[in-house]
């Protein structure tokens, strides 16, 4: 029986104080930044190991649905390359790539469509409402969310990579009906075009493209990588746009870097308030980016 006379503040033994500790130094630390974000838009690019590790993959939407929680707006746009190398693998349909991208023709396109828009998009959405979250499936042929138009690589026929498209237009409307009704939108890259022929676009364009459109507060690109590295491999944690400029003419930049670099740049330069390249491969990687000083991958942010 307690003594009523005692007054010592000496904690209960089941009490771990050190890790109480954390959990409020956490929580004063994120503070701030549920702050600044509240009501804000933040589009997630989602994609590599972050999309395939069974972990990883609930890390991700247990983050999302944290962001919905605590009362920011996130918009997922998926990536599906491995998946669709699968099935096409499956398929027995032969598959040939073109200055690094994939060159799509009629069946291909069929089987992206069923990928992206079926089998992949639908795992996340059923996953993030499992989690606790209330998610929508989305891509760009939904009520012309992304109308596209075939890329042309230079020097090339202008027909040589087939049904691969880039943004003309993003039309939000849909994506900010879905926000006020507290639903999480998750969009597959597949665009339309005025005549209803579908088209796959890179996921870091269409990502850039709605994130531009939406004004959202932060982008953030998931990877593979931990960011931009220097030519002595270290992290580079913020750069502008003029230092990623010299970065590439130096060739410290280079190669699949490059686009998803130059889409983070046509972010910024519209409007969105920052980009973070980050590495998916961290635990919670959405969260330590968002709501730590220190922060998992490379902010990218105007001059």
């Amino acid at each position: 029986m307690t003594d009523p006379k005692d007054t010592s503040t000496k904690a209960p033994p089941s009490v771990d104080l050190q890790a109480a500790r954390n959990t409020a130094r956490v929580l004063n630390e994120a503070l701030p930044y549920l702050k600044r974000y509240s009501g804000q838009t933040i589009v997630i690019k989602y994609g590599g190991n972050a999309m395939t590790d069974e972990h990883l993959k609930r890390c991700f939407a247990e983050n999302i649905v944290t962001l919905k929680h605590v009362g920011i707006n996130p918009v997922v746009v998926h990536g599906g390359g491995p998946q669709i190398a699968q099935m096409l693998q499956r398929l027995d349909i032969n598959s040939d790539f073109l200055d690094g991208m994939r060159v799509t023709d009629a069946a291909t396109m069929e089987v992206v469509e069923m990928v992206l828009g079926g089998v992949v998009n639908k795992s996340i959405v059923s996953l993030l409402n499992q989690v606790g979250g209330k998610a929508v499936g989305l891509t760009g042929k939904d009520a012309d969310l992304i109308l596209a138009e075939p890329l042309h690589l230079p020097g090339r026929d202008k027909n040589a990579l087939g049904f691969v498209g880039q943004v003309n237009t993003i039309n939000t409307g849909v994506v900010g009906k879905l926000q006020d009704q507290n639903f999480i939108p998750v969009i597959a890259p597949i665009g339309t075009d005025a005549n209803g022929a579908s088209y796959n676009i890179n996921a870091d364009l269409v990502a850039s493209a709605v994130a531009s459109e939406l004004k959202a507060a932060r982008l953030l690109l998931l990877t593979n990588t931990p960011g931009i590295l220097d030519k002595e491999g270290n992290l580079l944690t913020g750069i502008t746009p003029t230092q990623i400029a010299a970065l590439i003419a130096d060739g410290t930049i280079q190669g699949g870097m490059l686009p998803k670099v130059q889409c983070a740049l046509d972010a910024v330069a519209a409007g969105v308030g920052s980009v973070q390249i980050i590495d998916g491969r961290v635990e919670h990687a959405v969260l330590l980016e968002l709501f730590t000083d220190q922060g998992v991958g490379t902010l990218i942010r105007a001059d």
